[in-house]
């Protein structure tokens, strides 16, 4: 109170770079205004935000589609800038409420869609691809228990009846925070609204635009007022702050300064790299720090689907367990390229290389600070097996030694059980070393020889 609002210019660029992101169409001049309400969450009873001039409009985000078919896209109405409120927390039981106002006056960067999403799910895939965009921007961590991202979410149904289609009336539920809660709440609301229309036959505009809270525990929303129109806000120009000019280089050079985004991303790693739709997602959707990680790895090891799969396998996990992000694994990038090396040159099986791996790991007391030092990973004692002469022989040992299997073998248990089971014993007999492709292979040939026999 009693300072006047000044334009924070960090904010503005990262607001830019956001609508540059979105495809929005950049206005040249732009303005804030004042729109004028009485809650508890905002002091000084009005709110900077933008009105009839925002800095960006008509843009688009594209979501992947659940089949790997042809994104779906959905269009942008504005990207805008203006002030955060406070949060008010009620009581659980109807009693008093409170009210913080840590937030109040911080920038808060509003993305308004345009109707185009048409289920709970594609709601849900909407936030996630923005809240990915956004952390590859750089522009917001997107904690949503944080406050730093935060979703309000407008749900109507349409019905056709007699060959018209009728629209409900529109309800905002807001206090969703996780898009699992968002795609819940809508999923809900849209079933409430189809049967209060079976009672009351109200449509759109029969009734005020009401705002609803989500209540998670219960799994209800709770009307909770009815929406103002945009005369009750009493817009005017923000006398205290001055409009910014956005020139046409100012535009170039925030969409030159953008990198790779993640839908670009995922469709080169799909082509580059021969990866599946799922592949790619996952390896994009965990973070900008996770893909490029990940592209190290192939670099070193020369194996795209090796470096996948122990990175969606191996290295998740550990980042799970420990609660660790991808920059503060232990292993560096490059140095686990040349442990999936090994394997793929055929000097390493995988369960000898997951011994190493899981050894450094143990040895690793903290998480990586700084910069990554290579490791030298110690393979004595454990190259793998691949002469064919001294693995046939193996096999045929282990097997005079386990004559129930060749009689198992012969009375035509379930053969895939018998092989596995006779592969496992040559993989103990040596001590996990044994290639494991050539293991199956004269496994299954000297059963089929001694059960011919």
């Amino acid at each position: 109170p009693g300072v006047l609002p000044v334009m924070n210019r960090t904010a503005f660029q990262l607001a830019l770079k956001t609508a540059v992101a979105l495809h929005c169409d950049i206005a040249a001049f732009t303005k804030w205004d004042r729109k004028n309400y009485y809650y508890p969450d905002l002091p000084k009873n009005y709110q900077i935000s933008q009105y009839d001039l925002p800095f960006s409009r008509a843009g688009y985000l594209e979501i992947p589609a659940a089949d790997g078919g042809t994104p779906k896209r959905v269009r942008i109405t504005r990207v805008h800038l203006e002030e955060d409120a406070g949060k008010l927390l009620h009581s659980e039981h109807g009693g008093d409420s409170r009210v913080d106002l840590n937030r109040a006056g911080t920038p808060l960067l509003e993305i308004v869609s345009e109707p185009d999403m048409r289920s709970p799910a594609e709601a849900k895939a909407y936030l996630e691809e923005l809240r990915l965009l956004l952390r590859y921007l750089e522009v917001s961590d997107c904690n949503m228990q944080e406050g730093s991202l935060r979703c309000d979410a407008n749900v109507n149904i349409h019905l056709l009846r007699d060959g018209e289609t009728v629209a409900t009336p529109i309800v905002e539920v807001k206090n969703m925070n996780s898009f699992r809660a968002v795609e819940r709440a809508m999923a809900y609301e849209a079933q409430r609204q189809f049967d209060d229309w079976r009672q009351t036959g109200n449509r759109l505009g029969d009734v005020p635009k009401a705002t609803a809270g989500w209540d998670d525990a219960k799994g209800v929303t709770v009307v909770q007022r009815r929406k103002e129109d945009v005369s009750d806000y009493r817009y005017f120009p923000e006398p205290d702050l001055v409009p910014v000019v956005v020139g046409r280089d100012w535009v170039a050079s925030v969409r030159g300064s953008l990198g790779e985004l993640p839908a670009e991303r995922r469709a080169r790693l799909k082509a580059d790299y021969a990866l599946s739709d799922y592949d790619a997602g996952v390896l994009i959707d965990q973070s900008k720090a996770f893909a490029d990680y990940f592209e190290e790895v192939v670099r070193t090891s020369g194996s795209a689907k090796m470096a996948s799969n122990w990175l969606q396998q191996d290295v998740l996990r550990t980042l799970n367990e420990r609660k660790i992000p991808i920059g503060r694994l232990p292993i560096p990038a490059a140095s686990l390229g040349e442990l999936i090396g090994m394997v793929n040159a055929g000097k390493l099986n995988t369960q000898s290389a997951r011994q190493l791996f899981a050894g450094e790991l143990a040895r690793a007391e903290k998480p990586l600070e700084g910069a990554a030092v290579p490791i030298c990973w110690k393979t004595e004692g454990l190259e793998q097996i691949s002469d064919s002469d001294e693995l046939r022989r193996t096999v045929a040992r282990v097997l005079d030694a386990n004559p129930q299997v060749i009689a198992d073998y012969q009375k035509g248990k379930k053969r895939e059980q018998v092989e596995g089971f006779a592969r496992g014993l040559v993989m103990k007999e040596t001590r996990g070393k044994a290639n494991s492709s050539l293991v199956q292979q004269f496994v299954s040939e000297e059963l089929a020889r001694r059960a011919g026999a």
